[in-house]
């Protein structure tokens, strides 16, 4: 290659690579001599391979043999390079290969771009595609040097009968696996369309295109058919139905014929009732005027008696209202006496009073003459007493002290609750604290719990046992490690592995036994559990001072970016060295090719990406890999242990401080006590003393008092005999006035009593008037009696006649209006043809209409929808029978189609699965084991439940099992993969088959004999190219003539392409071979 000194991609190493061909593959050089080397190959077999700046390879050309290509070297070489450049140069999917989404990925690390060029052979004039691949993901493609879109390619591929989404046919590392995890139904479309004809797997997909129309077909005409059946049923209900209607109809049209003739019976019978009426009333009219005419002469007499009344009864009710005058006139006087009674029992009753306060007056006197002796001999004794005013000075004295310590109790007590207010929100403040963090923690305890719940229950037990333990234990990592910035906590946890972040940390291997045997052993939990360095290594310097990085960009060392108790920190500076794996920025990426020189470094960390690197103990050369930096998922949240731990401290020496300042405070209340106690005592005695000093100056103070109120009492002496003597005169005034009143009161008596003779004199005459009207009243109230009763009937007959003479054009009008007649209009022929056949009374109408109404509501539930539902649905039916025999003609022709079709297709098939089954068979016979394959299907209408069943048995004693993902082993699975792909290879109609280091988890055994048949097959010269990947070979193998054996080389010193010369190296290889 032009530099020996290039780079992996993935790695950062200096590299090269380099592929060529062995002695066994000479003809390479022949095959591109001429057109009989390429006659060889099979229409659109890979004729050159030629790579440049992608994956391991700066430039490379790569010529394959016709039949069987085997890539040989170690691994890391660049043989999956091929694969990879296959795939992609013939416009393959990324994923197809397992590795890097991006196709950008591909291109050769420090390089802007890459190149994949393929040639594929093609009778005519081969085909070249060469593809452009930039590191932004972009691509460029040409096709036989025109530049054209991947569109294009791709249908140019698939002319070829290319397939490299096709497992049978392109099978790289990465997909090994999920070849045995292809459901039966995925290897049959597969295996179509690897080694089937052309229009096998169009067969397929039309058989199961009619199929489903063949679904939906029978689905459609079973609906209709019973929609159908049903409305038919329905309408077979619907029938009755409607001759009940019609018969409902015939009812309520006599119905409507009586109501139009009601209205008209009672019409006339009306009219000849008005005409009996009018008769009457003239009749009446003429006995009321004969009546009046006798009763004249009585009725005048009867007016002149009560002309004599009313003046009478005039003077009566003036009698009247004089006599209730006086009467009112007389009751005054009368309250006017019982007034006058009333305030001389005042005028007595103020004497007495008089008399009761003279006789108290002098009881006062005499006590207070009383109470002066007593308090003067009171006075005799006190004066014998000491003096107590020095006592009184030293109880004051006493006070003042105990009030000048009270106060200073009282501002110690104040101080030390302020004090005490200041601890409690202190200690609020921390507790709120403390409950964030512990928030914090229990969402890391929530997402352990989500990832690994054993963990999480193991947890729990050792928070409830931890006495049990001697040594420290620390609960997961995940949980104790705080990163001191969420920003680095994804280098921390990409550094970890979840492993053991999720495992439990001892500090004693006794505590860790004794740990798993409770969770492990008997409570059968999944968990982690790691014992620390005896030696702690936490404090372990590292290699280098940071500052003499800082100009490759590191700012620090993994251990600096977060906190964790000791054993845990010194666990992770052992087994991790967190101590010594520094973390860079922008300009570690930009310098990276310098960086991964230093001899010192073998992980570091970039913004984005972290980088391992080694060094070859053989030849010096450095390789580097190095691998996406995620988001962190665990340690994003991060809780200050230390902080926690001081926040607890703190709360504790609060919670002390507070119950030190209650003890105090309880001291302080307690001399509190003592000195209220105190002065209480003092208080009580200077009040004795100071009573008993001012005794002599208060009852001296008493005696002049009273003194003074004695001779005050004795100055206001009350008069009796005048008061007595003013009473009399009062009481003589208020009976001069009682006399008065009577007068006035004896007048007015007499005046109601000539008032009263005067009303009896009036009301017997009027009396005897009343007798004379009542006789002649009596005398005529028999004829007035009929002469009322005739004038009643003729009023009652008028309206009676009015009311007639209303109703009867009222019901003309009904009349006319129900049959839809004009005002002027006589009845129809026909209406009255039909009210002939009709009863003519009401009472027979009425009974003929509540027959028929009651007939006709027997029939419920009908209405004219029922008949306009049972023709639309006779419509219906024979629209649903068209469509339900169309339905039916083409499910038939459909049928009819799939019979065709599933000749075309399941015949051959049966034929391909048949050969396929006898070459799979004959390769397990081989090696002394049993395969099969069949077509399997459950139904045989169901084209696409179709698939391809493998099953295999590698023991004698086993039963034939279907190839699963899990059945068998690994290199089971491998050799099953391998022989099966082998039976495809000469049926195969594509052009070539690569197959990625499939034997890797083969038995030497298995290994060797499936060699021998990939040899033997793919050597064959019916069969198309093969290519077979691979890092190792068994020694002896049985090679053929046929095979090209293409070395894969990488180093330092190999030569470039353009300096390998095939024939000078055999030359030197057998010069050394004579020497030797």
């Amino acid at each position: 290659m032009a530099d020996p000194a290039k780079r992996q991609r993935l790695s950062q190493v200096d590299s090269s690579a380099q592929t060529s061909s062995s002695a066994a593959s000479m003809f390479t050089a022949s095959q591109r001599d001429g057109a009989g080397g390429e006659s060889r190959f099979v229409e659109g077999s890979i004729v050159r391979i030629s790579m440049k700046n992608f994956l391991t390879y700066d430039s490379s050309v790569v010529y394959p043999g016709p039949h069987l290509n085997m890539i040989v070297g170690a691994n890391g070489t660049g043989k999956s390079s091929i694969v990879c450049a296959i795939c992609l140069g013939l416009a393959g999917k990324t994923a197809i290969l397992g590795r890097g989404d991006k196709v950008g990925l591909y291109v050769k690390r420090g390089c802007p771009k890459g190149f994949i060029e393929i040639e594929l052979y093609k009778r005519g004039g081969n085909v070249v595609i060469n593809r452009e691949i930039h590191v932004d993901n972009q691509s460029l493609w040409m096709l036989n040097g025109r530049h054209c879109n991947q569109k294009t390619v791709e249908e140019e591929v698939k002319a070829l009968h290319i397939q490299v989404s096709n497992l049978c046919q392109f099978l790289p590392q990465e997909k090994v696996g999920e070849f045995a995890k292809m459901s039966k139904i995925e290897l049959l479309e597969a295996t179509e369309k690897s080694v089937g004809p052309p229009e096998m797997y169009e067969y397929h997909c039309e058989l199961k295109n009619f199929r489903n129309k063949e679904r939906e077909l029978e689905n459609v005409v079973k609906e209709k058919a019973s929609f159908l059946e049903k409305a038919k049923q329905r309408n077979e209900r619907n029938k009755h139905d409607v001759n009940r209607y019609y018969e409902k109809k015939r009812h309520l049209d006599v119905i409507e014929l009586l109501e139009k003739k009601k209205p008209w019976v009672e019409y006339e019978t009306t009219l000849n009732e008005l005409k009996g009426v009018k008769r009457e009333r003239e009749e009446a009219k003429r006995q009321l005027s004969a009546l009046r005419q006798a009763q004249a002469p009585m009725l005048r007499k009867i007016q002149e008696i009560e002309n004599q009344l009313k003046p009478t009864e005039a003077q009566i009710k003036a009698k009247t209202a004089a006599i209730k005058e006086a009467s009112n006139k007389c009751k005054q006087k009368q309250d006017q006496l019982d007034r006058k009674h009333k305030e001389i029992d005042d005028i007595k009753q103020t004497l007495r009073l008089k008399q009761m306060e003279e006789e108290d007056h002098q009881k006062r006197i005499s006590n207070t003459r009383r109470t002066i002796d007593d308090l003067k001999a009171e006075l005799a004794k006190v004066g014998d007493q000491p003096d107590v005013t020095p006592r009184i000075n030293t109880i004051n004295v006493e006070l003042r002290r105990i009030q000048e310590e009270r106060a200073k109790i009282e501002g110690e007590k104040a101080d030390l609750r302020r004090e005490k207010d200041h601890l409690f929100a202190e200690s609020r403040m921390l507790e709120k604290k403390l409950n964030d963090m512990n928030n914090l923690m229990n969402a890391k305890e929530e997402k352990l719990r989500g990832r690994h719940k054993d963990t999480h229950t193991a947890l729990q037990w050792l928070r409830k046992n931890k006495e049990q333990f001697h040594g420290n234990v620390h609960e997961p990592m995940m949980l104790v490690i705080n990163v001191r910035d969420p920003r680095f906590a994804r280098y921390v946890e990409h550094h970890i592995s979840f492993h053991d972040l999720r495992a439990f940390v001892f500090q004693r291997k006794d505590d860790m036994e004794k740990f798993m045997t409770e969770v492990r052993d008997k409570m059968n939990l999944k968990v982690n559990s790691i014992s620390a360095p005896e030696e702690s290594c936490s404090k372990r310097p590292p290699s280098r001072n940071i500052e003499s990085l800082r100009r490759f960009g590191f700012f620090t060392y993994l251990r600096e970016m977060f906190d964790a108790p000791d054993e845990v920190m010194s666990y992770l500076c052992h087994q991790y060295r967190v101590h010594d794996v520094p973390v860079g920025n922008e300009q570690t990426k930009a310098m990276i090719k310098t960086v991964i020189e230093e001899p010192y470094l073998k992980v570091l960390y970039t913004t984005e990406e972290r980088y391992t690197v080694k060094r070859s103990f053989y030849s010096n050369k450095i390789s580097t890999s190095n691998s996406a930096v995620h988001p962190s998922q665990y340690l994003t949240i991060t809780v200050d242990t230390e902080e926690k731990r001081q926040l607890e401290q703190q709360i504790k020496a609060c919670e002390q401080k507070s119950r030190e300042i209650d003890e105090r405070l309880k001291a302080l209340q307690k001399d509190a006590t003592a000195l209220d106690r105190r002065d209480n005592e003092l208080l009580a005695e200077k009040k004795r003393l100071s009573e008993l000093k001012g005794k002599r100056r208060q009852l001296e103070q008493k005696i002049s008092t009273k003194q003074d109120s004695l001779r005050q009492m004795e100055q206001s002496v009350i008069d009796l005999k005048k008061i007595e003597e003013e009473t009399k005169e009062k009481i003589e005034a208020v009976n001069f006035q009682k006399v008065t009143i009577v007068k006035a009161f004896m007048a007015q008596m007499k005046l109601r009593a000539k008032l009263t003779m005067e009303k009896v004199y009036l009301a017997l005459e009027a009396v005897g008037l009343t007798a004379e009207k009542t006789k002649l009243e009596n005398d005529c109230r028999e004829g007035a009696s009929e002469l009322k009763a005739t004038d009643q009937k003729c009023n009652r007959l008028e309206v009676r006649k009015t009311e007639l003479t209303e109703q009867c054009k009222g019901l003309l009008k009904r009349a006319k209006s129900i049959c839809r007649m004009q005002s002027d209009e006589s009845l129809p022929e026909d209406l009255h043809n039909a009210f002939d056949k009709l009863p003519n009374t009401l009472d027979e109408i009425d009974a003929m209409l509540n027959e028929e109404r009651s007939r006709a509501e027997c029939f419920t539930g009908l209405s004219e929808s029922v008949v306009d539902e049972y023709n639309r649905r006779e419509q219906e039916i024979k629209h649903l029978e068209k469509e339900l025999e169309d339905k039916s003609n083409a499910l038939n022709a459909y049928r009819q189609n799939i019979s065709e079709a599933k000749e075309r297709w399941l015949n051959p098939l049966k034929q391909l699965v048949e050969q396929i089954n006898d070459k799979f068979s004959d390769f397990f016979r081989s090696m002394q084991c049993a395969g099969e394959v069949d077509l399997h299907s459950e139904n045989e209408e169901e084209y696409d439940k179709y698939g391809i069943r493998i099953r295999v048995k590698f023991h004698s004693s086993t039963q034939l099992h279907e190839l699963t993902a899990h059945h068998q082993s690994g290199g089971e699975r491998s050799v099953s993969t391998m022989l099966y792909l082998m039976a495809l290879q000469e049926l195969n109609r594509c052009p070539f088959r690569v197959v990625d280091e499939i034997n890797q988890g083969m038995d030497p055994v298995n290994e060797r004999r499936v060699f021998d048949i990939v040899v033997r097959t793919a050597c064959k010269e019916t069969t198309s190219q093969y290519f077979f990947i691979t890092p190792k070979l068994l020694q002896n193998l049985q090679y053929a003539d046929e095979m090209t054996i293409l070395c894969v080389h990488n180093g330092a010193h190999m030569l470039p392409p353009n300096q390998w010369d095939e024939k000078t190296f055999i030359r030197r290889c057998l010069q050394r071979k004579a020497r030797a």
